[in-house]
């Protein structure tokens, strides 16, 4: 079993007397019914549905209450409701319209009863112009393992914990930097971690990550509303795991025919199943964060180990002491996207955007920004000297901000750096194992 964090956020929810009933969201395959499973532990009663399994189903086929549903599922498990907590799990709830509608029922019926849902295809409701009780449920996503989960599922205990906490010797470095590298390489997918965990074997993964391909083409039909949103779907999936991590053209995607219209809808469809995620530029400088959703967004996928196997990269990862080296520096580009998604997840943030200058012939680029209050802060995945962070400067000279941040290769540190134009503002560098603490990093150096 993989510790998860996700675990912390699920004990505050079930200790919350205003709870409503979760949607647990997540794409195929990232440990959602696991960690539910897991976390069944803490509950006197605990009730798993699958809405796959006919006979789950019709539950809600065949009963117009809540009660009546709870009444059958209560015979047939001998349990009383009166006795201790009782989790009720929906799993694939998906799969049946009529169960997301008495959502609001078990809220406004049952508030004593904890309900949590979950579905890799939730999506597909669109197709039966079915949407989630507004105000009456709450959201949790759950994102492939982080690098210090997977520290913690490999055994490395000691350098997750001052990993998380930022307060690793420098004299292990190098040491921490190898295991990124690492993480980079394998990725986060549970299935795949806990294999590598058990075997220390990188040939065994390939069998893996066939097979959650595999799955996700095999999906198409589940989540495409038409037979041409099919068929450009399965493009991106042929196509698209290359371009992990750079900028991409909508329309004539991957070589095709395709319109940008018809190829945005796929993508959409693809987003709302989490298997990739659009990040969309903006110009701001100062909060509010405004996308531009004209401008051409970057291609992030749900997991940096499937776009390694994918793309047919994976050789190029490894050994590899710097993984800036690799594939045009676009693949530590992913990963960090990759760590950063986790922490917005984490905060209730819905977008991840990077920065373009709003000036004619300008090619200023910063790879993320981050906000903070009301403070809009730089991150470039960058090593070199600071003269070389062109964009960082540009982006600096137009803020009001005073403090940037670069995460590289090298050692944690903080400099104090000036613009061309002679604006002073504090960069903070931080290696990649360290992502993950970005939010206490900048607690720490920012007065």
């Amino acid at each position: 079993m993989i510790y998860r964090n996700i675990y912390l956020r699920l004990k505050e929810w079930a200790s919350n007397p205003q709870r409503k009933p979760l949607i647990l969201r997540g794409a195929r395959q990232v440990g959602k019914t696991t960690i539910i499973n897991e976390f069944s532990r803490d509950f006197d009663n605990y009730i798993h549905l699958n809405l796959e399994r006919p006979e789950d189903a019709r539950l809600f086929t065949e009963s117009d209450t809540v009660s009546d549903i709870m009444q059958v599922v209560c015979f047939r498990q001998n349990i009383s409701m009166g006795k201790g907590r009782t989790l009720l799990f929906i799993d694939e709830i998906q799969t049946e319209p009529k169960a997301v509608a008495l959502l609001r029922y078990f809220y406004e019926d049952i508030p004593q009863l904890y309900v949590i849902a979950a579905g890799s295809r939730l999506q597909s409701l669109l197709k039966e112009r079915v949407s989630f009780p507004v105000g009456r449920v709450e959201y949790m996503q759950l994102a492939p393992c982080s690098f210090g989960e997977f520290l913690g599922a490999i055994g490395e205990m000691q350098y997750k914990k001052a990993i998380e906490q930022a307060t690793l010797p420098d004299a292990l470095h190098a040491e921490a930097i190898k295991r990124f590298n690492l993480y980079t390489l394998i990725g986060g997918m549970p299935e795949v971690v806990a294999d590598y965990a058990e075997y220390r074997d990188l040939t065994r993964l390939k069998r893996i990550y066939n097979t959650l391909l595999k799955g996700y083409n095999e999906d198409v039909e589940k989540y495409a509303p038409t037979q041409k949103q099919t068929q450009i779907i399965r493009h991106i999936l042929n196509t698209g795991w290359s371009k992990a991590g750079q900028i991409i053209t909508l329309g004539n995607f991957g070589g095709s025919n395709y319109l940008s219209k018809d190829v945005r809808e796929a993508f959409t469809i693809m987003e709302k199943a989490f298997l990739l995620e659009l990040i969309y530029p903006t110009t701001s400088v100062q909060a509010p964060i405004e996308a531009s959703f004209r401008r051409a967004p970057k291609l992030r996928w749900v997991d940096t180990g499937l776009v390694n196997f994918a793309a047919n990269l994976q050789v190029e990862l490894i050994g590899k002491k710097d993984i800036l080296d690799s594939w045009r520096g676009d693949i530590a580009e992913h990963i960090v996207a990759q760590e950063l998604r986790v922490l917005l997840d984490n905060a209730y943030i819905e977008k991840l955007n990077f920065w373009v200058r709003d000036k004619k012939g300008s090619n200023a680029e910063v790879d993320f920004i981050w906000q903070r209050g009301t403070d809009i802060i730089p991150i470039e995945v960058k090593s070199g000297n600071n003269t070389h962070l062109r964009s960082v400067q540009s982006f600096m000279d137009l803020s009001k901000g005073e403090t940037a941040v670069r995460i590289w290769s090298g050692k944690y540190s903080v400099d104090k750096v000036k613009t061309p134009k002679g604006k002073s503002f504090k960069l903070i560098n931080i290696p990649f194992y360290y992502v993950g603490a970005l939010p206490l990093l900048l607690e720490r150096e920012i007065s």
